[in-house]
């Protein structure tokens, strides 16, 4: 993954934690499947981590489409209305690919 990838922060700590999740295990008594899904565990935390930006940014948003959508707005309101909601989001959302 290229530094320049707006991703690569995000990868960068998932990897970290899975890392970390299988050197943790590694001297676990537990067993061998005991330590793979405490590793998948960790992997299912970090993206959760990573994400939740995306998705609190992705409910609100399908909040105010829905309220555009209902055409109880007219034309202006509901420009300024997507506008304000553009300017509200994460800025790890902004301009950068989920994937």
């Amino acid at each position: 993954m290229q530094n320049s990838d707006p991703n690569a922060d995000r990868y960068i700590t998932i990897a970290r934690a899975c890392l970390k999740a299988i050197n943790d295990t590694a001297a676990d008594a537990g067993s061998r499947e005991e330590k793979i899904q405490a590793v998948y565990e960790a992997i299912d935390k970090a993206f959760k981590a990573e994400f939740a930006d995306y998705h609190q940014a992705v409910a609100v948003m399908s909040t105010v489409l829905e309220r555009i959508a209902s055409g109880q707005l007219d034309a202006q309101a509901a420009a300024s209305l997507a506008r304000k909601t553009l300017d509200q989001q994460p800025e790890t959302t902004r301009n950068a690919q989920i994937h």
